[in-house]
C-alpha cells in the first residue's frame, strides 16, 4: 500500500463505477435473459448470454468470465452436468445457480456439485444483485493487493492506478485494459481478447475502439509502456 494511501481520498477522478465484472449468463429463457441482462447492466456488470450449456462451455473456453449464472433446465445438458464440465475446465471459476428446481435436494445437489451459491426462482433482482456482490467481493478482496510493474502500480480493490506517486486519472474502459494488461504481464493478449474484456456482445463497438484506449494509456503512461505486437495484440513487459 503506498503511503499516506486513502480509498476515499485517492480515488482517482476519472472512473465511475467499479471494475466491471463480466458475467455468463447460461439460461435458455429468452424473456428472462434479456431481463437480467439490462437489470444487471444497470448494476454495472457486463453480462453475456447464451442458451444452451454446449455454448456456454464453448465459451468459457475460449473468452472465460468472471462469474458464470447457470440454469440447470437447459435444452442440451442439465446444468449439473454443465456445472461439473466447467469445474474441469476451470476450478475456480465463481457459478451461481439460478433455477426453477427449489427443493432442499436440489439445492444441496447443486452446492455439492461445486456451485458457489444457489438461488431458486422466482427471485427478486435485489437478492440476485446482493449475491452477486458477495462473490465480486470475494474475488477482489484482498486487502493489499496491488501489481506494480516499472513505476506503473495498479490497486484493483481501489480501482486505483498510480505512476510513482501520482495518482492517473483513467476512465473506467482505460483501467480494465490496463488491469488486464498488467495482470497477464510478459504475455501478448489478442485483440480480440482485450475487446471482450471491455465491452459486451451485443454492444456497438467502433473499429478503433481499441486503439483510442490503448493511444489515450501511453499518452498518461509513456509510449514504451504497452508494446504493439504487429499482427497479433498488445503486451505489458514484465
Amino acid at each position: 500500500m503506498p503511503k499516506h494511501f486513502s480509498p476515499t481520498r485517492d480515488f482517482h477522478s476519472g472512473f465511475n463505477g467499479v471494475d466491471a465484472l463480466h458475467i455468463l449468463l447460461i439460461e435458455d429463457n429468452a424473456a428472462l435473459a434479456q431481463g437480467l441482462k439490462i437489470a444487471l447492466s444497470k448494476e454495472g456488470f457486463i453480462v453475456n448470454h447464451v442458451a444452451s450449456g454446449q455454448h456456454g462451455l464453448e465459451t468459457v473456453k475460449t473468452s472465460p468470465p468472471d462469474i458464470v449464472v447457470l440454469d440447470l433446465g437447459l435444452p442440451d445438458l442439465d446444468g449439473l452436468q454443465v456445472l461439473q464440465r466447467l469445474r474441469k475446465l476451470r476450478a475456480h471459476l465463481p457459478v451461481l445457480i439460478l433455477t426453477a428446481r427449489n427443493q432442499l435436494d436440489d439445492k444441496v445437489k447443486g452446492l455439492e456439485s461445486g456451485a458457489d451459491d444457489y438461488l431458486p426462482k422466482p427471485f427478486e433482482m435485489a437478492e440476485l444483485v446482493a449475491r452477486l456482490r458477495v462473490i465480486e467481493r470475494r474475488l477482489t478482496g484482498v486487502t493489499d493487493a496491488h501489481i506494480t510493474i516499472h513505476q506503473v502500480t495498479l490497486f484493483p480493490q481501489y480501482h486505483l492506478a498510480k505512476i510513482g506517486d501520482e495518482n492517473l486519472e483513467l476512465s473506467r474502459r482505460e483501467f480494465m485494459l490496463l488491469k488486464t494488461l498488467m495482470e497477464n504481464a510478459g504475455k501478448v493478449q489478442t485483440r480480440n481478447t482485450l475487446e471482450a474484456r471491455l465491452y459486451s456482445w451485443d454492444e456497438e463497438v467502433a473499429s478503433n475502439s481499441l486503439e483510442v484506449h490503448i493511444h489515450n494509456l501511453r499518452k498518461k503512461l509513456g509510449a514504451d509502456f504497452i508494446k504493439t505486437v504487429r499482427g497479433v495484440g498488445y503486451m505489458v513487459p514484465k
